[in-house]
């Protein structure tokens, strides 16, 4: 029952109402008063009466997650359907219409539209995009809005700009996609064929050149294997054939073009002449040799001849392809197929075995074949015995390295060692001798007591001895032994392998050496010998210190070593002289450690000694320095010194002065004129004439 229209029974809809604007339907087109829209809204934005919402955009429904707007929430999603209009065509009497297929792409994130046909060769029309992505009104009378996705479905006629799209499908995510959102989808229909389109297809099947043409296309598998080769170790047994023998091969299959070449291994000293190929690169017959064509035989087409008859004493003729082919030799070649290792394959009537591949090769016929099992067969031809290479014997004219490289090489070069000599000649301060003090080992009274100094040069492995010379001895001192290489005692001279000769690892102190029939006991060596030895233990075993305290360690009473120092250091200074040391250390092994071997030990555990000489020595040395050389220009050396001395201080530091004596070309080497400005000699004009003069 309804309530009167009496003040106080009805209720106010103005209550808590804020906005009481009104919609201006009026305006100016023209400069004409007109209607401008008949859609506004009425007072405060409420609809009229009959009036409904027009959306500007999809509305979609909204699910429990939380709201985000909806370019975020469909973003790269699209929706695709699949049309085709049918156009006529008025003016061409063998069609009437044409089918045109298109793609039409719909974007939810922004309600846009793109419509795309699919290109077609030789179709003579513009394809691609059709329309562009935009937003697309809907046909009259509701041009003021625009397709949302619920106008989309299958089945159905859709118009944009006037041209009508039958929509007869779409793919699975736009199917799932509506149904999400409630849309019902109708049946999928069928495109219809194009009658023109189909024409021309039966046209184009129909249709065979009217010239000897025939395409082989080879462009794919020239892309796809270029540069791409099989390799097999291959072996051919011609050992039946007179003189014949086993002689490896490697085959190489290219598969770029399925053709084979063959390159032998020749060994060294075969005697066979060095060809490029044991078969050049070319399609390989299974079954060969087939025996000898003529010319035009072999090919991949047949063309045959035809006369059409003959106008004004000329022949017309053309050419047409032979299509069964009739009379065409057929071979059959090798593939990467008929390879495998083990296979006995025909080369031109050479059975060649394929024994091994490289890892590419075993790579691609797993991928390919999955071929797993790759055992190698030997390859390796029976090598014939070495015949062992015999040389004359030496006849003593020349060096013994002359003579052999003359029957080595028919052009004798001459043996040189360059780099050995470049590496131990001797430098500024390095010597690269090694010296030794010796004595004869002999029964002679006279010759007893007769010192030596030897001296091994080791850029060239030769020996020099020198002997002392001593005054009322009534021996001639000076060179005993001219600079040479010295053979080792009792070999063959006239022999054809080398002689050997003595070499620096077989001088150590205590040991003899046979010297061209005399013989030497080594009985000390100088510092530079000890400390080079020393350096390269590892050439020089009696030098090393590991090897030496090991074999002390191995005797039973080495224990009581420590017992037997403290004894024999009756004064308790913890020290004790060499000969005590090397007395006890001989006692103890009995003989089992050499000489060099005890003065390793006692330079290792020896005292220090002190590395700065006083003052006065090095003072003494420079004058002997000076005084051998015949250093005279003192004058010039310190006129220098008082010329840098510009602040008359009559005192110059180290740095300066070494600078000054290397300027002026003194004679010393640089330890000793370190060790002579380490003192803190700081001097200018007297005291280099101190210490020069």
């Amino acid at each position: 029952m309804a309530l009167p229209l009496l003040p106080g029974n009805r209720f106010n809809s103005n209550v808590g109402k804020e906005k009481f604007h009104k919609s201006q339907h009026w305006g100016f087109c023209n400069n004409v008063r007109m209607l401008v829209s008949e859609d506004k809204p009425g007072i405060g934005g409420q609809l009229l009466l009959g009036q409904k919402v027009k959306p500007k955009y999809s509305a979609f429904p909204r699910g429990t997650a939380t709201y985000v707007p909806s370019w975020v929430a469909f973003d790269k999603q699209v929706l695709s359907f699949d049309a085709y209009v049918e156009d006529e065509v008025p003016d061409i009497s063998e069609e009437k219409y044409r089918i045109r297929r298109y793609k039409i792409y719909f974007y939810p994130e922004d309600d846009t539209i793109q419509v795309n046909e699919p290109e077609l060769k030789n179709s003579g029309l513009p394809q691609g995009t059709s329309i562009r992505r935009h937003r697309i009104s809907l046909p009259p009378p509701d041009e003021d809005q625009f397709y949302t996705v619920y106008h989309f479905n299958v089945n159905i006629d859709i118009v944009f700009y006037g041209r009508t799209f039958k929509i007869y499908d779409c793919d699975t995510f736009t199917k799932n996609f509506l149904k999400k959102i409630g849309v019902k989808l109708n049946p999928p229909g069928q495109c219809p064929e194009d009658p023109y389109m189909k024409t021309r297809r039966k046209m184009l099947e129909c249709m065979k050149p009217l010239r000897p043409y025939e395409s082989f296309y080879t462009l794919k598998q020239f892309l796809e294997y270029d540069r791409k080769v099989l390799r097999f170790f291959c072996l051919w047994d011609d050992s039946d054939s007179f003189l014949g023998e086993c002689r490896e091969l490697i085959l190489h299959y290219f598969l770029s073009d399925d053709t084979i070449e063959i390159k032998e291994v020749l060994p060294d000293n075969s005697g066979r002449h060095a060809v490029p190929f044991f078969l050049q690169r070319r399609k390989l017959p299974k079954y060969g040799p087939p025996g000898v064509y003529q010319p035009g035989d072999v090919t991949d087409q047949i063309v045959l001849n035809l006369c059409r008859g003959s106008v004004e004493n000329r022949v017309l003729s053309c050419c047409l392809l032979e299509r069964h082919k009739a009379g065409k030799l057929d071979q059959d070649f090798y593939k990467d197929s008929d390879l495998s290792i083990g296979t006995t394959i025909n080369v031109w009537g050479r059975k060649v075995l394929l024994c091994d591949c490289d890892e590419f090769t075993k790579t691609y016929y797993k991928t390919k074949y999955g071929i797993e099992n790759f055992t190698s067969i030997p390859c390796k031809a029976p090598r014939p015995p070495k015949m062992e290479r015999k040389f004359p014997p030496y006849t003593n004219f020349g060096s013994e390295e002359d003579s052999l490289h003359s029957c080595i090489d028919l052009m004798p070069t001459p043996h040189t060692k360059i780099r050995k000599f470049m590496e131990k000649d001797r430098n500024v301060n390095i010597s690269s001798t090694l010296r030794f003090f010796a004595k004869l080992f002999t029964c002679k009274c006279a010759d007893v007591d007769r010192m030596f100094v030897i001296s091994y040069f080791l850029s060239d492995d030769t020996v020099s001895v020198f002997e002392p010379i001593e005054k009322n001895s009534g021996i001639t001192g000076g060179k005993f032994l001219k600079r040479s290489r010295v053979k080792k005692p009792g070999q063959e001279i006239f022999k054809s392998e080398l002689l050997e000769y003595i070499k620096a690892e077989e001088l150590y102190v205590g040991a003899k050496v046979n010297l061209n029939g005399y013989l030497f006991l080594l009985l000390n060596a100088d510092e530079y010998t000890f400390n080079y030895m020393e350096k390269h233990s590892d050439k020089f075993p009696k030098s090393s210190i590991k090897l030496a305290l090991q074999k002390l360690k191995e005797e039973p009473k080495s224990r009581e070593l420590k017992k037997l120092f403290v004894a024999a250091d009756y004064r308790h200074t913890k020290m004790v002289d060499y000969n005590t040391f090397r007395d006890i250390l001989m006692s103890l092994t009995v003989g089992k450690l050499t000489d060099h071997e005890v003065i390793t030990i006692a330079r290792y555990y020896r005292v220090p000694e002190d590395t700065c000489p006083d003052s006065s020595v090095l003072i003494a040395q420079v004058r002997e320095q000076l005084k051998k050389n015949y250093f005279e220009n003192f004058e010039r050396l310190i006129a220098r010194c008082v010329f840098q001395d510009r602040e008359k201080k009559k005192v110059l530091p180290s740095k300066d002065i070494k600078r000054l004596c290397k300027s002026s070309r003194l004679p010393l080497n640089d330890d000793l004129l370190t060790s002579l400005l380490s003192r803190n000699v700081k001097m200018c004009g007297s005291g280099c004439r101190h210490i020069f003069l």
